[in-house]
């Protein structure tokens, strides 16, 4: 009988299971991503908050006073702030393409000096669609233009510029008593249907309306700007030669008016008062050649409206409206 022959098998090698395999590298990969969404949040936690400042123009020292005093308040804070300004004050169209282009780059919250109260209405809309929280600064937004757009800001900082205007008209009243209370005044307007001009102006007309001596003999715009200060303070200065006191609504245009009196050989024969007290006016009221000026504080506007931006961020608090301070400078007080 034949004994059968048994074959010797291979040990089989054991299978390995595609379904476990791929359950492990599925949670890897889910490691792997989550790690890498943490690094990034993270990444993204650890960034200071990106605020832009939209100043009305860098070429003014007003508005350079505002900067500094937001950069001190963006470097105290942590915050990345990005400032930005059309070359005049008066370019509106400018302004809005700043706004507009700086929604586009993802700030996180913004304080605007509006060139025009109404005009850059649409932009704010664009920022609020846009949830950038919009602190605005030193110029109103025009009430009823905003209200009807349904425009949105955080809070308002600024002076009380009717007050000052008034503040200019009563120092004019008292130094009128030495020439009997009589003045024949010139006033340098700002741009005409903006908030800050108009609210000087006004008050001003309204300090001096009880004083009939002193009477306003000519008002015109100059935009802000010295060297339009310089022509139409020189224009009105022909057509009225007996102009001897002028208010003008900021220092820029006040200190080319002085320039225009300087080259009539008037110096110290007409008194000039401006309005902001910026370093140039200072150093002419120290020289005589301004008798005063209505001080504002833009590098505490600038301050404070950098600390609302990083509040609103936050989702904390913020008051709607922060007034600052203003003074009277003279001679007496301008050291």
């Amino acid at each position: 009988m034949n004994t059968p022959q048994h074959q010797t098998q291979k040990p089989q090698k054991p299978r390995r299971n595609i379904f476990t395999a791929c359950s492990a590298c599925s949670a890897l990969f889910v490691v792997i991503a989550m790690a890498g969404c943490n690094r990034g949040g993270n990444e993204s936690a650890n960034k200071p908050p990106r605020v832009a400042l939209v100043l009305k123009t860098l070429n003014s020292p007003f508005f350079n006073d505002m900067q500094r005093g937001a950069q001190a308040a963006a470097t105290r804070l942590g915050v990345d702030l990005v400032v930005q300004a059309a070359d005049r004050e008066i370019d509106v169209e400018r302004q809005m393409q700043i706004i507009e282009n700086l929604i586009q780059t993802g700030v996180q919250a913004m304080a605007l000096t509006p060139s025009g109260s109404r005009e850059v209405v649409p932009a704010v809309v664009k920022a609020n669609r846009a949830n950038i929280p919009l602190v605005i600064v030193d110029t109103r937004l025009d009430k009823a233009a905003a209200d009807e757009a349904g425009a949105k800001i955080v809070s308002f900082i600024g002076s009380d510029n009717y007050e000052g205007g008034r503040i200019a008209a009563k120092f004019i009243v008292d130094i009128s008593r030495a020439t009997k209370g009589k003045a024949n005044v010139a006033v340098l307007e700002g741009i005409p249907g903006h908030e800050t001009g108009d609210s000087r102006l006004r008050g001003f007309k309204d300090g001096i309306k009880d004083t009939p001596g002193v009477k306003i003999v000519a008002s015109q715009p100059a935009n802000w700007e010295r060297d339009q200060g310089f022509n139409v303070f020189q224009n009105m200065l022909q057509a009225h030669p007996d102009i001897d006191t002028l208010f003008a609504c900021n220092d820029m245009m006040a200190l080319g008016a002085a320039e225009a009196i300087r080259a009539a050989g008037k110096t110290g024969s007409i008194r000039v008062v401006g309005f902001d007290a910026v370093e140039d006016a200072r150093k002419a009221i120290r020289e005589g050649s301004m008798l005063a000026s209505v001080a504002q504080f833009p590098d505490e506007m600038g301050r404070i409206a950098v600390e609302n931006a990083v509040h609103a961020i936050k989702g904390e608090p913020v008051a709607p409206e922060a007034k600052v301070r203003i003074e009277l400078i003279t001679k007496e007080n301008v050291k």
